[in-house]
Parts: structure tokens; sequence; C-alpha cells
């Protein structure tokens, strides 16, 4: 797949989309691809890539994507071309989350689950504080091959900016592409084919993050 003439920014209600939204139109205006701030489903159609982002109550998200009308146009970019989900725009490319019980988009064989770390101390004793909230590294998962042509130009343990309660738990460990210790190691970083998404905020994470959202733009899975 050529370079993305047009990207498209997934709004369906529940999002940090405008620092989405201006972090990708800064690499992407480097190049000359249009970012569209996507409100209606063709706009996500017509678009070569496709961002979802998330941010709020996995339930919440569940339901607006549903009632913005989003949702086939999203599952049909998930089977036809390159899609990056962001915070529980990761989540919800799984099977299920235990957040209120909450059925998933099924992209991505796997569970989401909340850290229990009530009894763990961090290396400093204090304890540890969910949600995760701040910058913490990852660590680049090859499964013996290549690192995933997404970290291109990013070092292996670069620090990220995390926000969050609960963590993807992948049913493949073949699908973990970026892991990161919190108390335990857990997946923050998943892909499959042309599917690949982050539990950090690439928008909230300074230089390397704006080099994931231009990495995307030449992406070819």
């Amino acid at each position: 797949m050529p370079l993305a003439k047009k990207v498209a920014v997934v709004d369906y209600g529940m999002g940090n989309l405008r620092s989405v939204t201006q972090a990708v139109t800064h690499v992407a205006s480097e190049v000359g691809v249009e970012v569209v701030w996507a409100r209606n489903p063709q706009e996500v159609m017509d678009a070569e890539r496709v961002v979802l982002p998330g941010q709020g109550g996995m339930r919440d998200c569940m339901h607006e994507l549903r009632d913005s009308g989003m949702l086939e146009a999203v599952l049909h970019a998930a089977r036809n071309k390159p899609l990056m989900g962001v915070c529980v725009g990761m989540q919800m490319l799984l099977n299920h989350s235990e957040e209120l019980d909450t059925p998933c988009l099924g992209l991505i064989p796997g569970e989401v689950v909340k850290f229990d770390l009530q009894s763990q101390l961090q290396p400093d004793g204090s304890r540890y504080k969910v949600p995760q909230m701040g910058w913490n590294q990852v660590h680049q998962v090859s499964h013996g091959k290549q690192p995933h042509p997404m970290w291109q130009q990013i070092p292996d343990a670069s620090y990220f900016y995390f926000v969050h309660s609960y963590y993807a738990k992948p049913s493949d460990i073949h699908h973990i592409a970026g892991e990161t210790n919190y108390g335990h190691r857990f997946a923050s970083v998943i892909a499959r084919d042309n599917i690949f998404a982050t539990q950090f905020h690439p928008e909230k994470s300074a230089s390397h993050g704006l080099l994931l959202y231009r990495n995307f733009l030449h992406w070819n899975p």
C-alpha cells in the first residue's frame, strides 16, 4: 500500500480527539497527507488509514461506537486497511473487558482485565497506584523476528505516557508487540496483520509518540 492520501481519526463521541488529531496532522503535513476528523462512517470508509482513539469507560465507548453508526466502518477498516488503536481504542479490539462485563470488537482474541496491585510495592517502597498515570518504558517484542515495522527508528525501552486502570491480555502471545512493567509485565502494544494498537498515548509521548504516528503513515502491512 502506498503512502496514505487520507487518514481518518474516528470521532464516535469518546476520546481525546483534539490532541490525537493535532498530533497526526502535525506529522501528516510533512508528507502532504490529509487528516480527517471523521464524524460519519463514509469519511472512515474513504480513508486509506484509520486511527481509533478511545477514552473513558469501556461500556460507554462500545455504546457510542454503535450508536454513532461508526461500528461497521471501523470493522471494515480492520479487515481492509491499516488501523491504529489508541488507549481504550486498543482495548476495544479484544473480545471482552472485565469493566462492567463488556463485550468488545473481537478483532484480536483476548481479554481486558483490571490491575490488581494492592499487595505490591514499587522498588522505592511506595504502593502502586491505579490507574497507572505517567511515563513508563515499552519493551519491543519481536518473537525471534525483526521488531514490528511500526517501531522503525524508535529505540527499544523508550518511554511513553500512560493513563489506564485496565490492560490487555491477548490469548496469543504472538499478538504482543510491546510490553511494559507495572507491578508485572503486561502487553502495552498489540498487533495483528493490518492492526497495530497502543495502550499508551502517542500524542502525549513527545518525539517518540510523533514518530510512531509518522511510521503509521508509511506502514505497509
